[in-house]
């Protein structure tokens, strides 16, 4: 079972996986709803070095990016659940919107995002989503990645769908 660690943390654990020669996979994301599709993702991000480290965006963040009524479950709860999946061996929550400061401050071998964003300029002009923390990555000589969608699996599907179960008429079961 991993361990939620405190933000201001994440240089001395570089640091100290460093020294022990660990390969070091970051991942970040809201995380609100725990499905299938997270629990993928994070395995396959797992597999692709020694130790996990996923950043949780803060409750601020996760209001500001994803609206209203998010999140639906606060920050430490959801680090909390991350960090007791056994592909995850650290979840800690950052502030603000990306994770470039997370980034800087634990230096990964490699970062992870869902297939949903773009690695090259090929893809950001076939509508993928731009990740600023590549560019800092790629700066120390590390490696990004992307790790395929679980299609049809997403927190917004999910709340889309209790929203109109919840709606008297809206034909959903």
């Amino acid at each position: 079972m991993g361990q939620v660690i405190p933000f201001d943390e994440l240089e001395s654990l570089a640091s100290r996986l460093r020294a022990e020669g660990k390969r070091v996979v970051f991942t970040n994301g809201h995380f609100d709803l725990l499905h299938v599709g997270h629990a993928r993702y994070l395995q396959a991000a797992r597999a692709l070095g020694d130790v996990l480290v996923v950043g949780v965006n803060d409750d601020v963040s996760t209001r500001r990016r994803k609206g209203p009524g998010r999140p639906i479950v606060p920050a430490e709860e959801r680090a909390e659940l991350l960090a007791a999946l056994a592909c995850v061996d650290y979840a800690t929550i950052f502030p603000g919107n990306t994770a470039e400061d997370a980034v800087r401050r634990l230096q990964p071998d490699i970062y992870v995002k869902g297939g949903d964003y773009a690695l090259d300029e090929a893809e950001l002009t076939a509508g993928k989503q731009p990740w600023p923390e590549a560019a800092i990555v790629r700066a120390y000589g590390g490696q990004v990645t992307t790790v395929p969608l679980t299609p049809g699996r997403s927190t917004s599907d999910i709340v889309r769908r209790i929203l109109a179960m919840a709606t008297p008429g809206s034909g959903e079961p």
